[in-house]
């Protein structure tokens, strides 16, 4: 026991999924705040006006008070270290740019010590947060000083290194929005949208249907050209060269200016524009050729303004314009200088990724010295009063204009990604005005990009932001008939200590011979189809997430204990079908300070809390405890019963709902006044029959799920039949 004015960590845990505290991961900790017990914040001088210093964003946490300033309020009036240190953590999260907002502080049945959990989106952020929220709390509470910049700074660097860049955590917040769930499955941007067979994968903005053929063909660009040319799309004339002296002859027969650059660049490097001398060739060649190192190719050069046009599907979704770079001097300051103090000042332009426009370099950035040489300058070169300097021609498209692109030149973009490959595509134009038709302009398709950047869409440097993340997830998802696809299969969910091995056996079965490639994780094992994977008890987060990301899968059924919600969280974030037989057990949880039966309910709800709207509870009505959950199901109930004449299947039928009854030794399915007679107990193996209870959960789990009642009676009398160690 912690005898110290300090906090202590007993235990530190990743709830991977849902959990007894909210439906999103979080970390919970155990802490033992020892004397602190005996002073709440209102006794301990300055530590509130330390704390609002050092985080002013405090005062936006509404915390129980339910408005702006709420927790400044009740760290004046008095709270715990636990409570403040919820906060804290939070806060900290927040300003290192990961943005998040649960948390709970809750007192445990010991003297001092409390659960704290909070959410967060990437679980090292989150622990590194948690430690760096408790070394501040404790510099604020004995007076220290703390170095709050630099703590942010180092969960800064952590979240740009581990969490999702910004244009994939774009396209996951519109699935979220959709209800579409995720997973990540690398360290990096590679996500799965959707469960089992109803997946998509996206890394960053290609996705599962991005080509490996479409994306080498817009890496050519002396291919794409051509397959664009033959297909009526403009293109500049060009063609590829292998030398300087052939460049300058291309150069000659296209007619100068020209443009220079590398066959399979991107992003605009090695590129260099209206070239009109043979030295100016000569060198852009060479940048070219070495940035690339692929090809040099030579090509028109086309007057007008650079654009992106982002092509999702069959449409353009966005569209941004780019501005060519200039300074002024003043006949003091260098180029480097006038640079900084006119250009990298503007608050849009930084390193990452979370800026519209980018640091400009003059002194190390190629295409930008080459274009200063070309006025007789450098990056070091001081320019004359007045005197207007080229720094940048291209990289800089990120002000949106995607309500003025013509019909004519959102069909040619569309025709260009379409004829690449390409399901999303970025298409680089140069037009003079792009809400002009292309037959009454100079224009042209100059590439076509596969993994397009999203971010000039989502916070262009001026304009409106689009919400293309929308339509990416609407393109591999697409609603028919006004129905939302949301990318989820059959999830059955079971938890309790009463048969439940029994049940999701059973239920997997059934769906199995309802046609549907069912995945079992129990504490039988790890099951596909039937087949035996992994043997011992795989009722735990890792066996789940190993059948959500199995393409095969097209239902699930998981098997859960108390102990796994309390230590893992469940494997799904939602279930279509819900079923809990008991709140036994809570003897067995003292180690997690559950001491009372009554504490079972806040830990077994979580299986009922998760089920869909449009999905089912399966629940116990012999068990008084167990049918107060269904008050919380945010679909349907189905109740079963031993007693046909149980007064919660009654009231419930005279309700028109559900119900799985036995009567004369026959399951019987009941809704409202109308019965089906399943079939009788005894037409089942003599170890199914003793367990009526079981066997009537799995096929109100089945009912639920609209199995046919004539297949669950024909699933009833065969499962089993198969030899060991299948369970079915």
């Amino acid at each position: 026991m912690n005898k110290k004015r300090n906090i202590e960590f007993l235990r530190i845990t990743h709830l991977r999924g849902p959990n007894i505290w909210t439906y999103r991961p979080v970390i919970e900790a155990w802490v033992d705040i020892g004397e602190l017990e005996d002073f709440p914040s209102n006794k301990i001088p300055g530590l509130y006006e330390r704390l609002t210093a050092w985080l002013p964003g405090l005062i936006e946490h509404r915390c129980g008070v339910g408005e702006r300033g709420g927790f400044l309020q009740r760290l004046q009036e008095g709270t715990w270290a636990a409570h403040i240190l919820e906060h804290v953590v939070l806060e900290l999260q927040n300003m290192a740019g990961m943005r998040t907002g649960f948390g709970k502080a809750r007192q445990t049945c010991d003297h001092g010590i409390y659960k704290v959990a909070f959410r967060t989106r990437q679980e090292q952020v989150g622990r590194a947060a948690l430690h760096a929220g408790r070394t501040l709390l404790m510099a604020a509470i004995d007076d220290q000083p703390c170095d709050v910049a630099a703590m942010v700074q180092h969960l800064s660097e952590q979240v740009d290194a581990l969490c999702l860049g910004p244009s994939t955590a774009h396209i996951v917040d519109a699935a979220t929005e959709r209800s579409i769930p995720f997973i990540r499955l690398n360290t990096g941007n590679l996500v799965q949208l959707g469960y089992g067979a109803q997946q998509r994968r996206i890394w960053t903005a290609e996705t599962d249907r991005t080509s490996a053929i479409a994306e080498g063909i817009s890496t050519d660009k002396d291919l794409t050209k051509s397959l664009l040319q033959s297909c009526g799309v403009p293109v500049p004339e060009g063609r590829i060269v292998d030398s300087v002296e052939d460049a300058w002859e291309a150069a000659e027969e296209i007619g100068l200016p020209v443009a220079v650059k590398p066959c399979d660049g991107n992003h605009g490097r090695g590129v260099s524009l209206d070239l009109t001398t043979r030295a100016d060739i000569d060198a852009a060649y060479h940048l070219a050729n070495r940035k690339g190192g692929g090809g040099v190719i030579v090509e028109q050069f086309i007057p007008g303004n650079e654009h992106r046009v982002l092509v999702v599907g069959t449409q353009v979704v966005a569209a941004a314009r780019g501005e060519t770079a200039w300074v002024t001097g003043d006949g003091v300051s260098t180029v480097q200088q006038l640079v900084d103090t006119q250009l990298n000042s503007d608050l849009r332009r930084g390193e990452g990724e979370e800026f519209p426009l980018g640091i400009i370099k003059p002194d190390i950035a190629a295409e930008i010295i080459l274009d200063l040489e070309r006025q007789g300058l450098t990056a070091q070169a001081v320019p004359a009063k007045d005197r207007r300097v080229l720094i940048q021609r291209n990289g800089n498209v990120a002000f949106d204009v995607t309500d003025q692109v013509h019909p004519t030149i959102a069909a040619a973009a569309c025709l260009a990604a379409r004829v690449v490959g390409l399901d999303i595509a970025g298409v680089d134009l140069v037009v003079e005005d792009i809400s002009r038709p292309l037959t009454q302009q100079r224009g042209a398709i100059i590439e076509v990009n596969a993994g397009p950047g999203l971010l000039a869409h989502l916070k262009p440097a001026a304009g409106e932001p689009r919400n293309v993340g929308a339509a990416i997830v609407e393109h591999l998802f697409a609603s028919k008939a006004a129905q939302p696809h949301s990318g989820r299969i059959p999830i059955v969910g079971i938890t309790g200590t009463q048969g439940t091995a029994l049940i999701a056996q059973l239920t997997a079965w059934l769906l199995h011979i309802d046609g549907k490639h069912a995945g079992l994780a129990c504490g039988a094992g790890l099951y596909l189809n039937g087949r035996l994977v992994t043997a011992g008890d795989n009722s735990h987060w890792e066996a789940g997430q190993r059948l959500l990301i199995n393409r095969n899968v097209q239902a699930a059924v998981f098997e859960h204990s108390a102990r796994n919600i309390l230590t893992e969280g469940l494997a799904y974030d939602r279930c279509q079908v819900g079923v809990v037989t008991d709140l036994q057990g809570h003897e067995s949880l003292s180690e997690f300070y559950i001491r009372e039966p009554e504490q079972m309910h806040q830990i077994v709800r979580t299986q009922i809390d998760v089920v869909l709207s449009e999905g089912m509870a399966v629940l116990n009505a012999d068990d008084a405890r167990v049918v107060e959950l269904g008050e919380l199901c945010d679909g349907a109930v189905i109740f079963y019963g031993r007693a046909h004449d149980n007064p919660v299947l009654l009231q419930h039928r005279a309700q028109q709902g559900r119900v799985v009854l036995l009567r004369d030794a026959q399951i019987v399915l009941a809704h409202g006044d109308k019965e089906t007679v399943l079939l009788p107990l005894d037409k089942l193996k003599p170890a199914k029959a003793a367990q009526p209870e079981a066997v009537m959960a799995a096929v109100a789990a089945a009912w639920a799920l609209d199995i046919a009642p004539e297949l669950i009676a024909g699933g009833l009398r065969t499962f089993n039949s198969k030899p060991s160690p299948t369970p079915y």
